[in-house]
């Protein structure tokens, strides 16, 4: 019988360009994807996959605990990959209970139904899914803020600083929790700033280059010297791959890419790659404007790789500056056409 795994919010940045390629990558597995398709869901960025044979899309909430039974029960999961959530800080600020609502009890639904239908009891898995596993996918800002140096590490101490953050710490703890408690077979990975194709409008990335092209002003937060560490795309699907199929069960694998840049070297970066390929009068460069900076900014976020690297033998493989050009092509086509 041909395995079959859910992914939730695979409509989504991280979600739709991990489909594709796991498809491509396990021709055998099947994959059912639900997403709520709020204002960060578009499934046009699966329409390379909306005919293969091997992924359905069904439009639900993760919140709904009765559909994710009939789920569980129509289609007898092997596995889950859950990428769902609420993730834009900003809004957080504005409306946190929707954050809440999806990110804690969207994922304790899941847990809980696949705990039910995979468990006889604590400690002993039904037969039928002696290999399934749930993997939790979660973000470097549950561990707060950094100084000019260090990193954070598997070990590094959760402390959350926006309602974003504080949902998704939330939402680890309960996997780690159905690990210790009921034995469930779960992991959970951490990943840095993403960038790369398909990512929402409202992101930092997309936002530059859309207000670059249109010559709006650019706006950078404070001073902008608030330091990420980036991962591309496609390097985050295929640590998320490695992790689900060999990660240790009840273990947390930080993915990052050893990419750290400022906000305002992204800015002027991103404008010096589109002066030379589509230059204007001037230098997109002026277009950058400070903006009053947001409550409770994290001024640094850095991530210690070493652990997925040494035991999984993952790498990533862009560096920004390679990966910035084809994010910058993939937008360009996007928005010009």
């Amino acid at each position: 019988m041909k395995m079959t795994i859910l992914i939730t919010g695979g409509a989504g940045f991280i979600g739709s360009n991990f489909i594709p390629y796991f498809l491509n990558t396990y021709p055998k597995i099947k994959i059912i994807n639900i997403d709520k398709l709020t204002y960060a869901g578009e499934l046009s960025n699966l329409k390379v996959v909306e005919n293969n044979a091997n992924y359905e899309f069904i439009q639900g909430d993760i919140c709904d605990r009765n559909l994710i039974e009939n789920l569980f029960e129509t289609y007898k999961f092997q596995g889950v990959i859950h990428f769902a959530a609420e993730s834009h800080v900003d809004n957080s600020i504005t409306n946190p209970d929707t954050f809440i609502h999806t990110n804690i009890m969207g994922t304790f639904n899941l847990l809980d139904v696949a705990k039910k239908i995979w468990m006889d009891s604590p400690g002993k898995v039904k037969d039928i899914y002696k290999s399934a596993r749930f993997h939790h996918i979660s973000t470097d800002e549950v561990y707060g803020t950094l100084g000019e140096t260090g990193l954070f590490s598997e070990q590094t101490p959760y402390a959350p600083n926006s309602p974003y953050s504080a949902s998704k710490a939330s939402s680890d703890f309960i996997v780690r929790s159905y690990f210790h408690t009921y034995g469930m077979n779960v992991v959970t990975t951490n990943c840095s700033n993403n960038y790369g194709p398909k990512q929402h409008d409202e992101k930092l990335i997309p936002t530059i280059i859309r207000k670059a092209i249109t010559g709006e002003s650019i706006p950078i937060y404070g001073d902008g010297k608030n330091i990420r560490d980036w991962l591309y795309v496609e390097d985050h699907c295929k640590g998320i791959d490695l992790v689900f199929q060999n990660g240790v069960s009840g273990e947390t694998y930080n993915i990052g890419g050893k990419n750290e840049r400022n906000n305002l070297y992204i800015a002027e970066t991103i404008c010096e790659i589109l002066d030379e390929i589509c230059p204007m009068k001037s230098s997109y460069k002026e277009q950058i404007k400070f903006v009053k900076d947001r409550p409770g900014h994290d001024f640094r976020y850095a991530i210690d790789a070493s652990k997925i690297e040494n035991e999984l033998h993952w790498k990533a493989q862009e560096v920004f500056e390679t990966g910035i050009r084809k994010t910058v092509a993939w937008y360009l086509k996007k928005y010009k056409g």
